[in-house]
């Protein structure tokens, strides 16, 4: 059975291809489907029941990056359109935890390290160190939450 770390990625991998098609335009969405459509501001904020203003208001917070899901949802409608919502990860969430896992096992082990060092039972094999660098990783990896709990 897959993780759902694993089942999200999947989605995302067919997601990303996306990306750069669907970068917001520099004036905002709503505007560009508004004029493609040959709509003034007028004719939009009667379709979505509100002044012209508000429209002209609404255009400026989504180009500024300050609007809200609600409000796009309604402008989205309004112009016979569906809004899609995705929060895409830059990388696999799968190696995300991993890499995670990895500095926080390498943490540790230099803790330990360090106090056995100290008590001049240092561990100097490096395929050991290896080894339990890898048992760390897997333990995190079991109880993902782990991983998030320090900075």
């Amino acid at each position: 059975m897959l993780q759902a770390h694993d089942q999200l990625d999947r989605r995302f991998d067919e997601l990303r291809p996306l990306l750069k098609a669907a970068s917001r335009p520099s004036r905002g969405w709503i505007r560009a489907l508004r004029e493609a459509l040959g709509m003034t501001t007028g004719q939009l904020a009667k379709r979505l029941g509100v002044k012209q203003p508000r429209v002209i208001e609404l255009e400026r917070g989504e180009a500024s990056g300050n609007v809200t899901v609600q409000s796009l949802e309604r402008a989205a409608e309004a112009l016979g359109c569906r809004l899609v919502y995705v929060l895409i990860p830059e990388t696999h969430l799968a190696g995300t935890m991993q890499e995670r896992a990895t500095l926080i096992a390498n943490r540790k082990l230099a803790y330990v390290d360090q106090t056995m060092q100290l008590e001049a039972q240092a561990v100097s094999n490096r395929s050991q160190r290896k080894v339990q660098l890898q048992r760390i990783v897997d333990e995190l990896l079991l109880r993902p939450a782990r991983l998030w709990d320090e900075p």
